[in-house]
């Protein structure tokens, strides 16, 4: 049957650019069957003091992953994969992607990574009256106004990561709403940027068209947002099997996806996605009193009103620490998988102290907003009398990981947002009943995983695309209710009080130990002894 779906054409292809793998995901008529996966891993560079990918790195990392994903369905099934029903492309949100007149970059690619807009985003928070994030695409634009960069007046179109590949692949200008709320504010009412907010935007800065002109169409999760062109498919797969034609659905952020991939897209229930950054999702029954800048308003894929709490630095740091450990093994002549020495790791923490022995991990690789840095200095803090073993240094890291998103959901809780159950995917939740344990304590709140946990956002964007095919008669709630996740499989922690309590008190000094961080940042600079 599934080749059967293949040979036909009917599979669907997901595909997302995360921070530090590209991956390609096909499904089958059940959405649920996962046919095959492919990958190509690739890093951020830090150059001229900019987090960026190069867009030559995009292509060859998404025809790796396309190669990849078509070797392993020749070997499955012994069919071609020379058609697909749908595809979907999703990637990191935010960030700066600037074209002129001739569609040409006009800068290099800038990430959600970067911190260097704070004036540009107080202003315009001060304009908008909401928090608009130093992440965001406006914010980015707005700083190089401010800086009064040669390269502005020539801006003729601005997009995210997704929306630039999704261009490519049809020619269409466009963006999914909640990737679009990562560019812009959207007004819930019209599901598009915030008309009221454009014009003001507008009135303030001279020298460049008019904003709208300048940013893609917004879109709603199910509306067909083009096909795949031939030049298109070359671009996927330069052997010319690929044929062109499929329908794509709107591009969307990793925040969307990662929504849509753990059935978390309606009101009091939120997920987290757990890779370089951190980030928790949390849909909205009303509108937050006050504004926070730990908080960003953004949407759902269908356009409804969530906070986020978005967190620079994710899960970056404990992998370097596992990696410490796998040269060790490798170096005493008992090499371990590098697999196998997260599982051991993170094993190992369950036994220990439930405030993890008054050790403290700072996972900062790079600025977080949310803690008051704007450059990030990777910290592990003990005092004399601190429990210092192998258990209580992985709680700590993984406790770590959960710290600063701990601090903005810690406001969540204070606007009185009810969340019912938390869903949580990314890698680190592979190894069963430990992070997602933690996490579960950090939050005070039940944190479910399912099986396509690790699958993520790839998956999560196949869905959106095959969602195109059933948009006419249910909306995007009831489809994965009712069609995706109906008997799905799903392990929920409840917490546990001892780790709450233990958290709680890693949390009080993690907030204190922040001064520390703040001085390590002032203290030592990036690239000298």
């Amino acid at each position: 049957m599934s080749a059967e779906a293949i040979a036909a054409g009917r599979a669907v292809l997901g595909i997302e650019l995360g921070s530090t793998r590209i991956k390609a995901c096909l499904v089958g008529d059940d959405v649920n069957d996962i046919l095959a996966t492919g990958a190509h891993e690739w890093e951020n560079s830090y150059v001229d003091g900019c987090w960026t990918y190069g867009l030559d790195e995009v292509w060859a990392g998404l025809e790796a992953a396309f190669a990849d994903l078509s070797a392993q369905v020749r070997e499955r099934y012994e069919v071609p994969l020379e058609r697909v029903g749908a595809i979907g492309v999703s990637a990191m949100m935010h960030g700066y992607l600037a074209f002129g007149a001739d569609d040409a970059p006009l800068v290099p690619f800038r990430t959600w990574r970067n911190t260097s807009t704070g004036r540009a985003a107080a202003e315009l928070t001060e304009l908008f009256g909401q928090n608009i994030p130093l992440r965001w695409s406006i914010a980015h634009l707005h700083q190089a106004v401010l800086d009064d960069e040669p390269h502005v007046r020539d801006v003729r179109f601005l997009t995210t990561l997704a929306g630039y590949v999704h261009w490519r692949l049809t020619g269409r200008r466009v963006l999914g709403v909640g990737d679009a709320s990562g560019m812009f504010p959207i007004d819930p009412r019209t599901g598009d940027y915030d008309a009221a907010l454009l014009a003001r935007y507008d009135d303030r800065v001279e020298g460049i068209p008019p904003l709208r002109e300048l940013l893609p169409e917004v879109l709603t999760a199910g509306d067909a947002a083009g096909a795949l062109t031939p030049d298109g498919a070359a671009l996927l797969d330069p052997s010319g099997m690929l044929q062109p034609g499929a329908l794509l659905c709107p591009p969307e952020g990793d925040a969307g996806t990662g929504m849509v991939a753990t059935n978390a897209v309606a009101p009091r229930t939120g997920n987290v996605s757990a890779g370089t950054s951190i980030f928790a999702m949390v849909v909205l029954e009303h509108a937050l009193a006050d504004v926070h800048h730990e908080i960003d308003l953004v949407t759902t894929p269908a356009g409804d009103p969530v906070a986020m709490v978005h967190c620079n630095n994710g899960a970056s740091e404990l992998a370097a620490w596992a990696g410490l450990f796998e040269r060790f093994a490798a170096a005493s002549g008992h090499p371990v998988h590098a697999d196998a020495v997260f599982d051991v790791l993170f094993r190992e923490a369950l036994d220990g102290d439930a405030d993890a022995g008054g050790l403290l991990a700072y996972n900062h690789l790079a600025g977080e907003p949310i803690a008051g840095t704007d450059a990030g200095r990777p910290l592990f803090v003990r005092t004399p009398d601190s429990a210092f073993t192998l258990a209580n240094l992985m709680r700590a890291q993984i406790y770590g990981v959960f710290g600063t998103l701990a601090l903005g959901m810690r406001i969540l809780a204070d606007e009185h947002v009810a969340l019912e159950t938390m869903y949580a995917h990314g890698g680190m939740f592979r190894t069963a009943g430990v992070a997602q344990r933690f996490l579960a304590a950090a939050l005070n709140a039940p944190v479910a995983v399912g099986q396509t946990a690790s699958e993520g956002g790839a998956w999560g964007i196949a869905l959106l695309a095959a969602f195109c095919a059933e948009a006419s008669t249910l909306d995007l709630t009831s489809y994965l209710r009712d069609s995706v996740f109906a008997s799905a499989a799903v392990d929920v922690a409840t917490p546990d009080p001892a780790d709450v309590a233990g958290f709680s008190a890693y949390l009080d000094r993690y907030r204190a130990g922040l001064a520390v961080e703040r001085a390590a940042v002032a203290a030592i600079s990036e690239g000298k002894p």
